[in-house]
């Protein structure tokens, strides 16, 4: 883990921490203003429509512990919903239903995003687990004046370069499934004109949190090769 009382990660960090801070609170505000907006389906009645509408009666719907751990799962073809988002049946539920709904039709249609994500998630897994051992190990073996130093921080700096790359591609799969939802709740017509305004509101808050978590790689990343070059010319 990188030095949390040192005055450069947090000048480094402030930019991302600050846009997560405030996505996630705007995910929180947009969700609790979007239960106040009725929807003709509960989430689950919501998804199950935009799945059988497009041929994807395989893929199954289910209820899923914890608070909006919603997502699509390619391997099982199964969509799992928080119990918030299964059953409620208003705006943020059915959006947000909508948007992981549209993640099965990007699988479904083999989009070249998604096949490209799902082909970085064992790099990105793996590389993330270790980078932060690497790039701590190489810096201190480059403060202490150690050859091995060098080659350590590289390794770690290619498994946040893994990670990173997973997380740019992620974005445009995030952007097209909450596009798909916006348009297919208006076109099966399972919100009205309030509501569509209520689940864009929804996905556009969410789609900044993804926006940040890769913003903080990469900054976290720059912060590293900062400490490494000053370790280097120490």
């Amino acid at each position: 883990m990188p030095f949390f009382f040192d005055f450069y990660y947090l000048l480094f960090l402030s930019p991302a921490l600050l846009l997560m801070f405030w996505a996630q609170a705007r995910v929180r505000s947009t969700f609790h203003s979007g239960q106040e907006v009725p929807a003709a389906l509960s989430g689950a009645a919501a998804a199950r429509h935009i799945l059988d509408e497009a041929g994807l009666t395989n893929v199954a719907v289910e209820e899923t512990l914890g608070t909006l751990t919603d997502h699509y799962d390619p391997r099982h073809k199964v969509l799992r919903l928080s119990s918030e988002v299964y059953r409620g049946r208003h705006a943020a539920a059915v959006g947000i239903a909508a948007h992981e709904a549209g993640h099965a039709l990007q699988d479904a249609q083999q989009y070249a995003p998604l096949v490209i994500r799902n082909a970085a998630v064992p790099a990105a897994t793996y590389g993330g687990n270790l980078a932060g051992i690497f790039l701590m190990i190489g810096l201190v073996l480059a403060f202490a004046g150690a050859k091995l130093g060098t080659p350590i921080f590289f390794l770690g700096v290619l498994g946040y370069l893994a990670v990173l790359f997973f997380q740019v591609v992620n974005l445009p799969v995030e952007f097209n499934a909450s596009n798909r939802a916006k348009v297919l709740l208006d076109e099966l017509q399972i919100v009205d004109a309030q509501g569509g305004v209520a689940v864009r509101k929804v996905l556009n808050a969410a789609a900044w949190t993804y926006v940040a978590g890769t913003l903080q790689t990469l900054l976290t990343l720059l912060y590293f090769l900062f400490r490494f070059a000053g370790a280097r010319r120490d």
